[in-house]
């Protein structure tokens, strides 16, 4: 199956074309530019050089959040974009999972940690099941990094761009129980979101797109100041 992954859920972006579990092209952008100059061109380039077209895409992985409502939004419109153009089914990817991703060789728990801003971080829980796939173990929410880590209890590897923020209460756990992963590892990659997703393919987890929204977790500006929907 060839699936096209792209996540632009946070300040970084990614793009995957995988066929079955091999990974074809991998795009990934840390650059003080919209999102949306980098996506398209990425998915357009990485289908080129593979020698197909869109409509050879029969799987679109995406990250519905939490995140940034901005880069939320544009991943939404452009997955709705091709895939209303070509019929292809779509999947949602929770963007801690795809982050928790990166650390599932850890034996204990691990802690994705997001920057909501404002104090807070987007934060889950998780551990690598028996096929090397994050495993929930605590809802996601969005909370002071002061009300997520007593909830985190023993052997811990954290990561992600929400650390800077849980910083020093990270530093008040004992060292040999608290882990982290060098910086490469520390942003989402868009292969582990086209891997997860194929997984909820097979499980029959696909998108409604006339009826999918990202899951924010928080509201926006606009509705604590005006009462708008976002």
């Amino acid at each position: 199956m060839i699936t096209l992954a792209i996540d632009t859920a946070t300040k970084t972006a990614g793009v995957a074309l995988l066929a079955d579990e091999r990974i074809l092209a991998e795009y990934f952008f840390d650059l003080p530019v919209n999102h949306s100059e980098t996506v398209l061109p990425a998915v357009h380039r990485g289908l080129e050089l593979a020698g197909m077209g869109i409509a050879d895409v029969e799987l679109i992985a995406l990250t519905v959040g939490p995140g940034s409502f901005t880069g939320l939004r544009i991943g939404a419109s452009t997955v709705k974009g091709l895939a209303l153009a070509t019929g292809t089914p779509v999947v949602g990817v929770s963007t801690l999972e795809a982050l928790a991703c990166n650390a599932v060789g850890f034996p204990g728990v691990i802690c994705p940690l997001l920057d909501a801003r404002k104090g807070e971080v987007y934060a889950g829980l998780y551990r690598a099941d028996a096929e090397g796939f994050p495993e929930p173990v605590m809802e996601e929410r969005v909370a002071t990094p002061a009300e997520i880590l007593p909830r985190v209890q023993g052997d811990a590897l954290f990561l992600g761009d929400g650390l800077a923020a849980a910083a020093g209460l990270i530093a008040g756990r004992p060292g040999d129980i608290t882990h982290f992963l060098p910086p490469n590892l520390q942003s989402i990659r868009a292969s582990s979101v086209a891997l997860i997703g194929r997984r909820k393919k097979q499980r029959g987890e696909t998108l409604d797109l006339t009826t999918f929204v990202p899951r924010y977790l928080r509201r926006s500006e606009a509705e604590i100041r005006f009462g708008e929907k976002a």
